[in-house]
């Protein structure tokens, strides 16, 4: 089975609308969060280390897409819990399932996948950045 790891998140009263539910864009950013916490927890450095000695800028997203399925409000506490459903050469998939617990137990609050690449800058031009093979060490330290 993959390595998942979690990530917890307090949901604030500006995280809402003015009906008090999450505002969509809010999961995203979280789901981001999670992404780098998951790197992180594998034992992945920080990105801005990264670049330093290696030159990989970080993991920018390519694709996404979300599933919601309940509401959130202030004053919850979600779990993401993080995993790569695939690495493929130059990409993987990240999935997300946040859940909140409730009396009935876990509850499901959405589904996210991510597409998303290793990148460098590019050497001809350094404001465009380039794919670059997922490196083998650090696919190994998450899975």
């Amino acid at each position: 089975m993959a390595r998942s790891t979690l990530h917890s998140v307090d949901v604030q009263f500006g995280d809402c609308d003015p009906a008090g539910i999450v505002f969509f864009p809010n999961f995203s950013r979280w789901m981001d969060a999670a992404s780098l916490s998951f790197f992180m927890q594998c034992g992945v450095p920080p990105w801005r280390e990264l670049v330093k000695t290696r030159g990989i800028v970080g993991t920018p997203l390519l694709e996404i897409n979300t599933r919601f399925i309940n509401a959130v409000t202030y004053g919850q506490t979600i779990l993401i819990t993080t995993r790569i459903e695939e690495w493929r050469n130059k990409v993987f998939v990240q999935s997300h399932r946040v859940t909140r617990s409730s009396a009935a137990g876990e509850q499901l609050i959405c589904e996210g996948r991510e597409t998303r690449a290793f990148v460098k800058r590019d050497e001809a031009d350094p404001d465009r950045l380039r794919a670059i093979p997922v490196p083998e060490d650090i696919r190994l330290m998450c899975s």
